[in-house]
């Protein structure tokens, strides 16, 4: 008991001892702690309203966001104020008697629900969640196999391009987050200043910002889940597509290895022809027809390589066949031409032909015979001196004008000679079968070796064709011209170079006939006879009238 006493004792002494200083604090200490803590709570609330303008403008940087909810609160106060209308409009119509002013007030809000309906239908978000468009990820469409290597760039840069969608949405997300985190420091502020300030004139901020913040952590929560979903799908899309150039990657590589070999066979082939092939022609010739059943053969192993059913194929051809046949009816027909030139044999390259084109005659070599065309190079013969006035060009034939146009082989098969000719006049005074007979043994003389030469050519082509005049000796003819009688030599030549000949045997028959004084060459000449005569006059003059 004793001890119960004293403690009781010792804490009355201490109780008296607390309240004694408070007992002697005057009234004015009282009211000046009581100004302090006035003083200070006003500071502490202007510090948290300085504190939230700093937030709402890091708060109002996050446009996507904020710009979304406000319109959302927007219409749904759009749609708060047509409901009302609504309803007025419908008492106002089921009352059976109106004022004038009801009529005008009906007239008014029935102008007003068809502005806010036009309003609620420009809204991106009408009838859904607030940040529908935003918390929804890209859409995925189905992708399709690849199936040859150039959807390889396409499965490649589809996995770029969802990586990229991926990487916005998880920013928008993180942006989401970061404006969340602002809101919570913006509500907790508000209830800081709720508890200092004694009026409560904040709460009602505070009950908007709670739905506010509620919102955008539903609209969080529905982005993670959103986001997982989808880089699921998307790693799902990538491993199948990695898959897919995996095994058009090891098919292309199978494929390449296969050319390489074709490649290399044909490449032996074309040393085998080259070395034992001597002639130019034939080399060529074979050369092409090499190198064409290389690329074709290389393009049958990757067509029918990429192509699952051949029937298709077939179809496809079938019908569109009818339509490349009218569209492309000159390629068609030049590689018909190519067909029969290279198979008939007709031309083949370093032939000299002659080719009427649009009125105009070129002759010269060909050099070379593609799928589509003849290149030919213009030489300086006969036709260029008197007629082109030009040489030295390439000329493109396509190969379909050998069923529409002249085309002449000076060179065909085993022949290299053409007779040509030249033709000198004489006067009529003049030995004419003395000219004949110079002129015959002059173009003897140098057209012996290509006589000899298409003799023999003659008759290797008896065996191919029916020759019955093979006569090649030269021959000379005369004509009665207007103004003498024309000499007419013809002769067999180089077909590669009638010109040098042709001038060379000119030269030799102008000087011999000039040797002969029984042999004068003919030219355009003209006489002038004068006559003096006495003029008789048509009477007598000394007739006196």
């Amino acid at each position: 008991m004793k001890i119960i006493f004293f403690l009781f004792l010792l804490l009355s002494s201490t109780v008296f001892a607390e309240s004694e200083p408070t007992e002697k604090l005057s009234k004015e200490q009282l009211l000046k702690i009581e100004q302090d803590k006035e003083q200070q709570r006003v500071k502490k609330i202007s510090e948290h309203l300085s504190s939230l303008k700093k937030l709402e403008e890091e708060i109002s940087k996050e446009r996507v966001w904020t710009k979304s909810y406000a319109s959302y609160l927007t219409s749904l106060d759009v749609r708060e104020s047509l409901q009302k209308i609504k309803e007025r409009i419908k008492y106002l119509k089921d009352k059976k008697t109106k004022t004038p002013s009801e009529e005008d007030e009906l007239n008014a809000i029935i102008s007003k629900e068809k502005i806010l309906t036009i309003q609620i239908e420009k809204f991106k978000e009408k009838d859904s969640a607030p940040f529908s468009t935003l918390i929804t990820p890209p859409n995925i469409e189905e992708t399709s196999s690849i199936t040859n290597p150039f959807d390889i760039f396409t499965g490649i840069s589809l996995i770029k391009t969802l990586s990229s969608d991926f990487n916005d949405y998880i920013k928008r997300k993180d942006e989401l987050t970061q404006l969340i985190n602002l809101l919570r420091k913006e509500r907790d502020l508000y209830k800081e200043i709720v508890i200092l300030d004694v009026d409560n004139e904040y709460e009602k901020e505070i009950e908007k910002k709670h739905k506010q913040l509620e919102r955008f952590e539903t609209a969080l929560e529905t982005m993670e889940i959103a986001s997982e979903v989808y880089q699921k799908r998307i790693e799902i899309i990538e491993i199948n597509i990695n898959k897919d150039i995996e095994v058009q990657v090891l098919k292309l590589g199978k494929i390449g290895v296969v050319v390489l070999v074709v490649f290399f066979i044909f490449f032996i082939l074309k040393l085998i022809v080259k070395k034992y092939i001597t002639d130019n022609e034939r080399f060529y010739m074979t050369n092409k027809i090499i190198t064409f059943l290389n690329v074709t053969l290389i393009i049958i192993i990757v067509f029918f390589n990429y192509i699952e059913n051949a029937s298709y194929l077939v179809t496809i051809l079938g019908f569109a066949s009818a339509g490349i046949a009218i569209a492309m009816k000159d390629w068609f027909m030049s590689i018909l031409g190519w067909l029969v030139v290279v198979i008939g044999g007709s031309i083949h390259v370093g032939d000299r032909i002659r080719v009427d084109l649009g009125g105009m005659k070129y002759v010269g070599d060909v050099m070379d015979i593609s799928l589509l065309r003849m290149t030919i190079l213009e030489d300086i013969t006969l036709t260029s001196v008197t007629d082109n006035r030009r040489a030295g060009r390439v000329i493109f034939v396509p190969n379909n004008y050998v069923f529409t146009q002249m085309i002449a082989n000076y060179t065909h098969s085993s022949l290299k000679t053409v007779w040509d000719g030249v033709h000198i006049t004489i006067t009529f005074d003049s030995n004419h079968k003395k000219a004949m007979h110079i002129a015959k043994e002059i173009v003897k003389k140098y057209s012996k070796g290509y006589t000899d030469i298409t003799r023999k050519q003659l008759n290797k082509l008896r065996n191919k064709y029916s020759l019955k005049n093979t006569n090649v000796e030269p021959r000379i003819f005369s004509f009665i011209k207007e103004n003498g009688v024309s000499i007419d030599s013809w002769y067999l030549t180089n077909a590669y170079a009638t010109l040098t000949l042709r001038s060379v045997i000119s030269v030799e028959i102008v000087e011999a006939f000039n040797k002969e004084d029984d042999i004068t060459i003919a030219y355009p000449t003209q006489r002038l006879h004068i006559q003096n005569e006495d003029r008789v006059p048509p009477f007598d003059t000394n007739e006196v009238i």
